[in-house]
């Protein structure tokens, strides 16, 4: 006999469809699974029933109809037109209730945390190598023509300082304008008697022939000797602009060499970068200016500090990853070119503290993700979460979860797993029983 008052499932219109293997796949359409078999109608609760539904406790929150990620304070509707379902505190009856036994609790090893709100910082590792700070980097080249008479740096890695002489080199383009300056210099003191147009003259030669020696990086020490000796010096000093070492070294003595060629490539290590790729999953965490510890292979039991310098604006999309550069102080001269590193940047979103859940607890099914409540007495109800941000092994709880709730972190996939047998075996045994709860059915036809 039927239930008085309880319509007939044919007559009742189902909120979706499951898959008969898997709960959490759903349809809004009948469909089969890829082994020919239907998916299971699932209803809403019958409008009456002759058995008068015990009292419900208070409502915790209302979630998705169709098993969404999304859950509301609040009463609502879907896109669908379709209302929110109301879940009830001590709803030890739901479908979605799993029951396990203590011997199987302990057996699993199951335990569980406290969801509190905490200050969520994050630990960002990336992995890099040391180079040089491309604006340290100094090319030694001529601007005239001429001829290497002596090498001073003569290796390539040699330590070089800030005035040090590189190499002695002849020119005579050098010599002309040396004789020019004298001459012109020699001009301005016999005129000194002289009228003052010719005497302006004469300044303005000398001036412009010492600012030709000037423009040719000619020493300030080199003209005082060439005003002293009163005569052309024949070779002279082309000089270290910067305390460095010699990165590159094409200058060999007795070559030729035009303007414009490269003779030495001197770079200044007392700052160096570490070049690192960041995760695009992580990119958003790192800012200009923030402070990095730096462990380098070669000496593991060192920290160096340093700061984030700049963002490289394009994303590998090989790797899926952004280059960051760390500026690192080098004085030392232990942060060689080439060395690979680590960074650890900390960051924290904001300096409020956020409702979270540890994330062993979350059981990601692809389309939602989950977290299992402990109920007591075995009781462990699975429940759909929005969840924000990771950080240091928790995530950000947007929805679902309140402060004080307890979930399991650990066993919660067995739990999960025979959670979703059970309900596949259940979907075979098409109950009708009138009582206040979802309702799965077996659509005819099935095998």
């Amino acid at each position: 006999p039927k239930t008085p008052g309880a319509s007939p499932v044919s007559e009742r219109k189902p909120l979706y469809y499951r898959h008969p293997m898997n709960p959490q796949v759903t349809s809004t359409t009948p469909a089969k699974d890829e082994m020919g078999m239907d998916y299971v109608a699932v209803y809403a609760e019958p409008s009456t029933s002759s058995v008068l539904p015990s009292q419900p406790g208070r409502i915790l929150y209302y979630r998705h109809p169709m098993g969404a990620a999304d859950t509301s304070p609040v009463p609502k509707k879907d896109e669908m037109g379709m209302d929110y379902l109301p879940v009830y505190e001590g709803e030890l009856a739901s479908t979605e209730q799993i029951q396990v036994s203590p011997e199987k609790i302990q057996k699993l090893g199951v335990k569980t945390e406290t969801v509190v709100k905490r200050m969520l910082t994050r630990s960002i590792r990336a992995l890099g190598s040391i180079q040089i700070d491309e604006r340290r980097v100094h090319a030694v080249t001529p601007k005239f023509e001429g001829w290497v008479q002596r090498l001073y740096a003569n290796a390539t890695g040699q330590t070089v300082k800030r005035g040090q002489p590189l190499l002695e080199i002849y020119s005579p383009e050098l010599m002309t304008a040396q004789e020019e300056y004298l001459i012109a210099r020699q001009g301005q003191q016999a005129l000194q008697q002289g009228s003052v147009q010719a005497r302006d003259t004469a300044e303005h030669l000398t001036n412009n022939a010492l600012q030709r020696l000037h423009y040719w990086d000619i020493a300030p020490a080199q003209l005082q000797r060439l005003q002293h000796h009163e005569k052309p010096l024949d070779t002279l000093p082309l000089l270290s602009p910067v305390n460095g070492v010699v990165l590159e070294k094409p200058a060999q003595e007795g070559m030729r060499f035009m303007p414009g060629e490269l003779l030495f490539r001197i770079a200044d290590l007392s700052s160096v970068w570490l070049i690192v790729e960041v995760f695009e999953q992580d990119i958003g965490g790192v800012s200009t200016g923030q402070v990095v510890q730096v462990l380098i292979n070669a000496y593991p039991d060192k920290l160096f500090n340093g700061k984030v310098g700049f963002i490289y604006p394009t994303l590998a999309t090989e790797t899926r990853t952004v280059k960051v550069r760390i500026e690192l102080p080098n004085g030392d001269g232990l942060l060689k070119p080439g060395l690979y590193g680590s960074a650890m940047l900390v960051t924290q979103g904001d300096k409020d503290a956020h409702l979270a859940a540890p994330d062993s607890a979350v059981i990601d099914s692809g389309t939602r993700q989950i977290v299992l409540l402990q109920r007591g007495q075995g009781q462990f109800e699975p429940r759909t979460v929005k969840l924000g941000l990771q950080a240091d092994g928790y995530r950000e709880v947007l929805g679902g979860l309140e402060a004080g709730d307890e979930v399991v972190t650990r066993a919660n996939f067995l739990i999960d797993a025979e959670s979703n047998l059970k309900s596949a075996l259940d979907s075979f045994k098409n109950p009708v029983d009138g009582s206040d709860k979802v309702v799965p059915e077996v659509q005819q036809g099935g095998h």
